[in-house]
């Protein structure tokens, strides 16, 4: 089985040191393709494409002009480490010991615009490019066209030594939209996480985001490499309701935690 993630727009630039030697994106000459058409962009443009603010429109600018087309960087970081959202929060990629890196590496996915599929220690360079973005080349208008069935297809060559064969969907809409249905012909498990208050049972974004993390750790902690073992996640409360899940669609449920105390400022 592989678990899937989606990036994050927020990046960790401190150098830290891995836990195993990096690799490299097997992507990356399709990667090279969309650096060379970004760098052609100015920062206005970018700033348009990516609806941007001025400051992040002219950092990503310099990020692409000084982009290393051939994936040599001093900036250079792996991706489990550099993408610091919600989700990786969840995830706490930087205290997972060796033997669970190990894990990852063989089982973890990461959805990108630019590198298409990464590896937990493939070593990415800071960039900011949403999948669902109109960047123009040959291929097409925008980075669905781009990508085509490449991505389906190397997260089928990736299963080819799985002994149960699955996509285990932690990514988002947007990012998992790009993976190519016809190409794949695995089981595709979704997860959702709903917290429960007042007896009602809702979607919150910042708990959704932060559970998907929660459960790519668990999978890789625990070892799980069998689809009926999933059912089994109850981290920080969260237990599969079985009423509600489906074969395809795991729901998970817990009571809402409460709002953490804001500190009483000081005058």
């Amino acid at each position: 089985m592989l678990t899937i993630l989606s990036p994050a727009k927020k990046l960790d630039l401190e150098p830290v040191q891995a836990v195993m030697p990096p690799s490299q994106p097997v992507l990356h000459s399709h990667t090279e393709i969309l650096a060379k058409a970004a760098k052609k962009l100015s920062a206005g443009q970018l700033q348009d494409m990516m609806k941007l603010s001025d400051s992040l429109a002219e950092i990503n600018a310099q990020r692409f002009k000084t982009f290393s087309l051939d994936g040599r960087s001093n900036s250079a970081k792996p991706a489990v480490l550099t993408f610091n959202g919600n989700v990786y929060e969840g995830l706490d990629a930087g205290s997972l010991s060796g033997g669970d890196m190990e894990f990852a590496q063989g089982h973890l996915r990461i959805l990108s615009g630019l590198y298409g599929v990464l590896r937990p220690l493939d070593s990415i360079q800071p960039y900011r490019l949403e999948m669902g973005r109109k960047l123009a080349t040959k291929r097409g208008e925008n980075l669905y066209k781009f990508w085509g069935n490449i991505l389906a297809q190397n997260l089928m060559d990736d299963l080819g030594g799985h002994k149960q064969k699955a996509l285990i969907n932690l990514a988002s809409n947007e990012y998992f939209k790009a993976v190519d249905k016809k190409t794949l012909n695995v089981p595709v498990i979704e997860s959702k996480f709903l917290n429960v208050k007042d007896g009602e049972a809702r979607n919150l974004m910042y708990y959704a985001k932060r559970a998907r993390g929660l459960m790519a750790r668990w999978i890789i902690e625990n070892r799980i490499e069998r689809l009926d073992d999933l059912r089994g996640f109850d981290v920080e409360g969260y237990a599969i309701n079985n009423s509600q899940s489906t074969p395809e669609l795991l729901v998970f449920t817990r009571k809402q935690p409460r709002p953490k105390a804001t500190p009483k400022s000081k005058t």
